[in-house]
Order: C-alpha cells, then structure tokens, then sequence
C-alpha cells in the first residue's frame, strides 16, 4: 500500500520549533510537535495536522493560548485550510 506523506504543521510553516528545530532554543519544542494524543489525526504526526487545539503553538509570532481563544485566527491560516482541504 502506498501512503501519502502528509506535512505537518512546523514542515509547512517552517517554525523551527520541531524537536531538533532551529528556534527551539528561542521559544522551546512546540506542543504540537509533541502532543502525543494526537498521533494520527488528519495523518499527523503528533498534533502537526491538528495544531488548532493544541495550547502554545507559535501563530504570527506568538505563542497561541487557549483553543477558544486562538480558533477565529486558525480558521484563516493558511495551513488549517490546507488540511481541511485534504482530509
């Protein structure tokens, strides 16, 4: 069976914050590279294809807070649309 390699968020984004990333000294690991619970969905790896309910993601420059806080600006990113688009 051939798979589809699906990008995550910190790969489309180019963050830096994946664990061996480039800016992980500057704001840590992201959580959604490191959300466990979320393996898989959407094809993911850790919460990289559902980065929009994780807590303290890096968005425009800044660490996200809370899911409903931080939703109304992920329905307009560009990598949130890009999921819904392939799933």
């Amino acid at each position: 069976m051939n798979r589809k390699k699906w990008v995550n968020c910190w790969e489309f984004k180019k963050c830096g914050r994946e664990p061996e990333g480039n800016h992980i000294n500057d704001f840590g690991i992201c959580p959604a590279a490191s959300t466990k619970k979320l393996d898989g969905l959407h094809g993911g790896t850790n919460g990289g294809r559902a980065c929009w309910f994780v807590v303290g993601t890096l968005c425009n420059g800044d660490i996200q807070g809370t899911y409903a806080k931080k939703y109304r600006s992920c329905v307009d990113c560009d990598f949130y649309k890009k999921v819904k688009e392939d799933i």
